[in-house]
Parts: structure tokens; sequence; C-alpha cells
């Protein structure tokens, strides 16, 4: 299997971000796709390759003009005001208010960003973008064929950032908008499985009206757990995207004898749904030793988990995501590929 990586993650590198009140040191670190790489190269899952530079296109396809406009030219305005520090909200728009452009960055940051893990910092923009290019060619390297499936160790993660907002360390939605590349590109129907331990609420808001991309994702209930506003069961999708997006939240404590429940459900859907191509957001946040979750999986699992998703048959474009236990991520996510690639279909 061969992986798409790129150096340029580390322009994205936050000193701290704030929990319940607390400035800590960010969780969301280069370190962690250094590991992962680190693990793919001593494990010869195949080799690494840089990605290929991509245009607008593809990103305007799934975020709003308004937001891409303020995410690349962001920082240049913070600087100005505030000099080199990073960049958090201190007001968002309050309910029924009038989400309106302002005239100081500050209060633009509250009409993007949805929480304070996720600052804004010189190279940003740079990163993100960089992301989403090893997220595209991993796309275009399963069109092409040849490919059962493709690893993009993307850094930032991106199924947290909606069509005009970022938050939970997402900037660009690099899976959704890999998931779109394929439809453009001829792929009639596209599933996106989410099997970080967060809901992927980024992805379900993009495609949240449409029945040509189906959207699935095994999270922790939120009702006790981050995004909190979404990933309900209830949310199925709307107009012509009704029945066509899947929540399966579990509950605090949940072992692999319970997520794999779900993840069969999931694949049952996705198989259901015809899909001619599958994007899995590969979060390893669901690992018992994550200083952020509460599920309790193990690193034999990852690999059970692979095999199953395997079992659909289809031309794969694995997208990094989250995982914070660092010294376990790179044998975790290593463990679901190989499981993939070893899986008898």
């Amino acid at each position: 299997m061969k992986t798409i990586y790129t150096p340029l993650h580390e322009n994205q590198d936050a000193p701290y971000e704030y929990i319940r009140g607390r400035q800590v040191a960010s969780f969301e670190m280069p370190r962690r796709a250094q590991l992962v790489l680190d693990c793919v190269t001593s494990s010869a899952l195949g080799p690494v390759i840089a990605p290929i530079a991509h245009d607008m296109a593809p990103i305007l396809r799934v975020h709003s003009p308004d937001f891409v406009t303020f995410l690349s030219t962001f920082w240049e305005e913070w600087h100005v005001e505030n000099g080199d520090i990073c960049a958090l909200p201190n007001t968002w728009v309050p309910p029924r208010a009038r989400r309106l452009a302002t005239k100081r960055p500050g209060a633009e940051l509250g009409r993007y960003c949805i929480d304070m893990s996720s600052p804004i910092l010189s190279g940003t923009w740079t990163a993100a973008r960089a992301a989403v290019d090893a997220a595209l060619t991993g796309a275009d390297m399963i069109l092409e064929g040849g490919e059962r499936a493709i690893f993009a160790l993307c850094r930032p993660p991106g199924h947290h950032a909606g069509r005009d907002y970022f938050g939970g360390y997402c900037f660009l939605n690099n899976a959704a908008i890999a998931a779109q590349s394929l439809r453009d590109s001829g792929k009639a129907k596209v599933a996106v499985l989410d099997v970080d331990y967060h809901h992927g609420n980024g992805t379900q808001d993009i495609f949240y009206d449409r029945d040509d991309v189906l959207t699935v994702s095994i999270h922790a209930d939120p009702s006790a757990e981050y995004p909190y506003y979404s990933g309900y069961p209830d949310e199925t999708g709307e107009g012509e995207g009704a029945g066509f997006c899947l929540n399966l939240p579990l509950p605090f404590g949940a072992t692999y004898a319970q997520y794999s429940g779900a993840l069969s459900t999931a694949v049952a859907r996705i198989a259901d749904f015809g899909a001619d191509a599958l994007v899995v957001s590969l979060g390893v946040d669901t690992f018992a030793d994550d200083p952020i979750s509460h599920f309790k999986l193990f690193a034999d699992d990852y690999s059970a988990m692979g095999a199953a998703i395997a079992v659909l048959g289809l031309p794969t474009l694995f997208v990094m995501e989250g995982g914070y236990a660092v010294e376990d991520i790179g044998v975790n996510v290593v463990n679901v590929l190989t499981g993939f690639e070893t899986a008898v279909v």
C-alpha cells in the first residue's frame, strides 16, 4: 500500500490549546505524523511518496468561498493587529444573531471557529493545503486504477471542518474533498466511513443533503463527548440526502466487542448503498490509552478493524484523522492498514 506524505504538515505546530478553561500543550502535534511515518517505513507497508500540488477547485467544491478566503488570508490580518501569537477566538456568533462580516480579525474568528483547540498560526494554511494535496493525490491514484488502497497521511486532520467552519484541530476537510473529487471524476456513489472516536460533524455537514455520498460515523456518544451538537442516531440526512447519513454512537468504555457490532452495521449499510469507492476517516483515538478519549480498543483490535473494512472489496482511500496516544499511534494505524491488506476478501 502506498503512503502519501509531506513534511509541510510541520507548519502547523500549535504550542497550546484550551480544555475546560485550562491552557494545555496541544495534543495535535507534528510528532503524531512522524511516528506514523516511522512505523509505515519500518513495517515495509509500501513506498512513501510526496503529494502532487492541486489547484483550489477541489477545495471550493466542498467549502464555501468566503470561508476559504478567510483561512487563506486571515493570518496576515491577525498578525498586523496582534503580533506573532496564536489566533484563537474570544467571542462567537450567538443564536439568532446575524453572522455578518466584521472589521476585526478576532471577531472573524468567531464567525468561523467552533472551539479553542484549533489556533491559526503563520503556517496553518500551508499545512492544511498540503494535507488536502495528500488526500487528493490518494484519490487520483484510486481513480487511475490498479491500487486496492492508498493511505493519505494527512495532518492536520479534517473531519471536524464543515462547509464554512473549522475546529477540532481541523481546517479543511481532507476526506470530504477527496470524496467529492472521486465523485467529480466519475465514481457514481462514494461512501465515507469515519472510525475516529469523535463524530465526523464536518463531513456530515458537507454531505447531509446528498444521496450520492453516504456518510457513516462510529463515535462516542455526543451527549457526553465532543463535538456534542451532532452525531445523534436521528440525524439521517435531509432533502435528497434523507437516509444517507448513519450515526452509530457508543458509550464511554466501549470495547471492541461493542465497536465491532457497530462496524458490522456500518459495513452492511455501505454494501447496501452500492458504493463505487470508499474513503475511511482513520482516527485511532479509540485506543484505550488515548489521553482525551474513552474507548477501550487495543492494538490487535485495529488489525480486526482493517480486515472488517476490507470485506467490502472497494477501492479504498484511508485519510488520517485523530489519535493522541502518540507513542502507540504508528502501530495502531499500521495495524489497520495491514489488517486491510492481508484480509482474504
